[in-house]
C-alpha cells in the first residue's frame, strides 16, 4: 500500500503545507491543537478540497489540482473514525455499521455485520441505539463501520480523546490488536506524545500547519532535529549553546559545558536533555569512573507525584541561570527544597540541533 500527499490550503490564520509518502504501517500526525492535523485528514478523505497539490493512493489519483481531479469521499475507499465517532443516534448499531456498505445485498451486509459484531464483542447489541451504549462501545461501532468497508486507508482522528483514562488504555490495547490484521495505511492523529509513540511506526510533526519530514519514532525521540520536534516530544530542558569542540558545547542558559557522546553538528544552536535522562549521583565511585557531565546543582522546586518527584534544579555556580527539570524516583531518593545535589547527564542522551 502506498500513499503520496503533497498539498497546500490557505486556512486564513495559517497556510497548510503537507508533504509525505508512506508505503505501509501506522503514521502518527503529532502536533498542538489547531496546527492542521485533522484538516490534513479531511483533505485526504475528500471532505475538504485543498487549494493545490496531489494525493495519490496505490496509483489512484484522489486529487490533482493541475489535472482538476477531485474524487468524492465515496470513491476513495477510506475508513474514517471521527473524534466524536459521528454515529447517527436514530439508527441502531446494525444500521450504523451498515452505512458504508449500503449497495451490497442484504445477505452480504448481514454477514459482514455479524462478523464485526463478533470481532468487536458487540453481539446482542445490534438493535440498540448509540445513546444506550458506553463510550467504549460507541467507539467499537464507529471502528467496525470504518473497517467493514475493507478500506485501503484507515484514518483515526484522536480516537481516544472522548474516553476516560482507564477506558483509553483498554481501547488503545484493543485498537493495536485490531491494527495488526489491517493491511492498508493507517493515519493516526494525536497531540499525546506517549500515545503517538506506542501506536505509530513513523511520526510526522506539524509546526503551524507545515508538516516536518517524517521520522522513525525512535529516531525522533532520541534526537529531535529542531525546536518544534524537541518541544512536542516532551523535552523540558533546552538551552542555546556555543560549540566548544566536536563533542562539547557550552549551554548558555544552564551555565556549564556538556559532553555529547555522538558528536556535535557544526550548525547546532541548541542542546537538550530529557528529564528522565538525568540522575542524582550518590556514589563517589561512579564519579571516579566517569566524571564528565556531572554538575553541582541546587534544588529550587519540588513537585511530588504518586511515585516520583519532579524537581527543578539550578547550577550552584550561577543561580541566575535557568532551572532544569528532572524526575527522581521516590523509592530511591528523598529530595528537599534547597538541597545541594550532584546530577549526571547521560552523554548518549544529550542531543544538539
Amino acid at each position: 500500500m502506498s500513499l503520496y500527499v503533497d498539498i497546500e490550503k490557505d486556512l486564513g490564520s495559517f497556510k497548510l503545507k503537507v508533504k509525505f509518502e508512506q508505503e505501509n504501517g501506522i503514521v502518527g500526525l503529532l502536533g498542538q491543537s489547531g496546527c492542521g492535523k485533522s484538516m490534513t485528514l479531511k483533505c485526504i478523505a475528500g471532505i475538504v478540497k485543498p487549494d493545490k497539490g496531489k494525493i495519490i493512493s496505490n496509483g489512484t489519483v484522489f486529487f490533482d489540482s493541475e489535472k482538476k481531479i477531485n474524487l468524492t469521499p465515496q470513491k476513495r475507499n477510506i475508513g474514517f473514525l471521527f473524534q466524536n465517532y459521528a454515529l447517527f443516534p436514530h439508527m441502531s448499531v446494525k444500521e450504523n455499521i451498515q452505512l458504508g456498505i449500503e449497495k451490497l445485498s442484504k445477505e452480504e451486509k448481514d454477514e459482514i455485520t455479524k462478523k464485526y459484531l463478533k470481532k468487536f464483542r458487540l453481539e446482542g447489541f445490534e438493535n440498540r441505539y448509540p445513546w444506550q451504549l458506553s463510550g467504549g462501545q460507541q467507539q467499537r461501532i464507529a471502528l467496525a463501520r470504518a473497517l467493514c468497508l475493507n478500506p485501503d486507508i484507515l484514518i483515526l482522528d484522536e480516537p481516544f480523546s472522548a474516553l476516560d483514562y482507564h477506558l483509553r488504555s483498554n481501547m488503545e490495547n484493543e485498537l493495536c490488536e485490531i491494527l495488526k490484521d489491517f493491511d492498508g495505511n493507517v493515519l493516526f492523529v494525536t497531540h499525546d506524545i506517549s500515545e503517538a509513540y506506542r501506536i505509530s511506526d513513523d511520526i510526522i510533526v506539524f509546526d503551524s500547519g507545515v508538516s516536518l519530514p517524517k521520522r522513525k519514532k525512535d529516531e525522533l525521540f532520541v534526537h529531535p532535529r529542531c525546536m518544534t520536534e524537541a518541544v512536542i516530544t516532551g523535552c523540558k530542558n533546552i538551552s542555546s549553546c556555543d560549540i566548544i569542540d566536536t563533542n562539547t558545547v557550552f549551554a548558555k542558559e544552564w551555565g556549564f559545558k556538556c559532553k555529547i557522546e555522538n558528536g556535535v553538528d557544526e550548525n547546532s544552536k541548541h542542546v537538550g536533555i530529557r528529564a528522565h535522562h538525568m540522575k542524582v549521583i550518590q556514589d563517589n565511585q561512579e564519579i571516579l569512573e566517569d566524571s564528565e557531565n556531572i554538575f553541582e546543582m541546587t534544588v529550587v522546586k519540588v513537585i511530588e507525584n504518586s511515585f516520583t518527584y519532579n524537581i527543578h534544579i539550578k547550577n550552584c555556580d550561577n543561580e541566575n541561570n535557568l532551572s532544569l527539570q528532572m524526575e527522581v524516583d521516590k523509592n530511591i531518593r528523598k529530595v528537599e527544597l534547597g538541597q545541594k545535589i550532584r546530577v549526571k547527564f547521560d552523554k548518549n542522551s544529550v542531543f544538539d540541533f
